[in-house]
């Protein structure tokens, strides 16, 4: 089951622009909070839109999230809404719940550190997938 609080945290910053999606100012203003939880809001935005649209308390709750995100009464209205929009539609449930898994999957990216007499010993560099060899002397 997918965690809303961490769904509405995700959205929660972002609702003023998601409700701007396409408007390309609202897009760089949004941004500047962090490009890279931007794309994660707007992937799961996309997502979420057509069941918030259908449903008007859910489109309130978005809309008090997006006047004042850091309110706590409207951000619990919000994330009430949410599980009701996932109980009604598990398949959009776990969509979400694919998405924030690939978001929060660490990028590969390792280092193997070797002390001591280091003589004949190979290197490898390991990132994104692929291995690199390589000899110390």
């Amino acid at each position: 089951m997918i965690d809303v609080i961490v769904l509405t945290k995700i959205l929660s910053p972002f609702l003023p622009y998601l409700l701007k999606l396409g408007d390309k100012a609202a897009e760089e203003a949004a941004k500047k909070l962090g490009a890279d939880s931007w794309e994660k809001a707007k992937v799961i935005w996309v997502k979420l839109h057509p069941k918030v649209e259908a449903k008007p308390s859910a489109q309130e709750a978005v809309q008090d999230v997006a006047q004042a995100p850091e309110d706590e009464d409207a951000l619990a209205a919000l994330r009430q809404q949410l599980k009701k929009l996932l109980k009604e539609d598990p398949t959009l449930e776990s969509e979400l719940t694919r998405l924030l898994t690939e978001a929060e999957a660490p990028q590969s990216r390792g280092n193997i550190n070797i002390a001591g007499d280091v003589k004949g010993v190979s290197a490898y560099d390991i990132s994104g997938g692929s291995i690199t060899q390589g000899n110390i002397s």
